[in-house]
């Protein structure tokens, strides 16, 4: 071996062991997780149960930052510009990792500027009317919408409740108007009046105007029943079959950092959401912990990624102004 060849060889056995030095002292520093979205929404909260049970696991700070602006945009291109060292991650909304790129033709980051961790949970959507409407199943709400003119609320373009909607109407063969609200409560306050016949929203805000008996839950947008709404059946069971329309939430870092961090990352996640405090929390409000591998959540975001891409085409969704 020449020496040029030996020194060559040192060096890149020094390289390759940079990553796992550097994971064995992970994290040595606080880490940060940049939220889009302000505080006190389902987003923070959930950043905030992970971060706070990764502090006590680590006994190393672990932050939660909002940077909110341009439907989380804003806070997606500050951590893929962030060195990729495990110190700044991002929590991802569906809509961040899976619909943007399709609504926004602009979008200023790539996926490929992320490394998946884990998705950590999925939030259950449910299919509601007013409880003084006369439309009590969703057989009946297909009926009418054959029948008649229908409007459903969302609380802004390109939001899973505005897809969602469409991809129903369409899956089920009739069409329906979009009426645009500046958030969930205007628009869950014109269903429960009556003003519009019907909206998706996450079970965790319509279960109290459930359980009050000012709404009526017609069927839950997932694979299986949910724990906090166990008495609905799934869209699927009512004749609607591989119907879902999920909101769920990953954790994901830049591009480019080392898969022993990931793995550190994503054992935090799991703990965090797992923990039997948590996990009860969680289900209480139609969220049910994942803790899937990175090679999974990729699978999940390629998935969903298609799935919406076709609505948003199909129904020529476009943005927010």
């Amino acid at each position: 071996m020449t020496s040029f060849a030996r020194v060559l060889s040192i060096v890149l056995i020094l390289m390759s062991a940079i990553p796992a030095g550097a994971a064995d002292d992970y994290p040595s520093r606080p880490v940060r997780i940049i939220v889009g979205f302000a505080a006190g929404g389902a987003p923070d909260a959930l950043a905030r149960i992970i971060a706070d049970r990764m502090t006590q696991r680590w006994s190393q700070s672990v932050i939660v930052e909002n940077r909110t602006g341009a439907n989380g945009n804003i806070a997606m291109v500050a951590v893929a510009k962030a060195p990729p060292d495990g110190y700044t991650v991002a929590l991802v909304p569906v809509g961040n990792a899976a619909v943007n790129p399709s609504l926004f033709p602009d979008l200023p980051y790539d996926l490929k500027q992320f490394a998946p961790i884990t998705q950590i949970a999925n939030v259950e959507n449910v299919l509601v009317v007013s409880a003084k409407s006369e439309i009590k199943t969703v057989a009946e709400l297909i009926a009418h919408g054959k029948s008649r003119d229908l409007t459903y609320a969302t609380p802004g373009a390109g939001s899973i409740a505005h897809l969602a909607a469409e991809l129903f109407a369409r899956s089920a063969g009739f069409r329906v108007t979009h009426v645009t609200y500046r958030g969930v409560t205007p628009a869950l306050t014109d269903v429960l009046r009556g003003e519009v016949t019907m909206m998706f929203a996450q079970v965790s805000t319509a279960k109290p105007l459930i359980d009050s008996g000012q709404l009526r839950a017609l069927g839950v947008a997932s694979a299986r029943r949910s724990a906090a709404l166990p008495d609905v059946p799934t869209i699927i069971e009512t004749g609607m079959p591989g119907f879902e329309a999920v909101s769920w939430y990953a954790l994901m870092a830049p591009a480019g950092t080392p898969d022993a961090i990931i793995a550190k990352l994503r054992e935090g996640t799991i703990a965090a959401v797992n923990a039997p405090e948590a996990k009860a929390a969680l289900e209480a409000q139609g969220a049910q912990p994942v803790g899937n591998t990175p090679a999974e959540l990729a699978a999940v975001i390629a998935a969903d990624t298609a799935r919406w891409a076709k609505v948003i085409r199909d129904a020529d969704i476009k943005p927010a102004p």
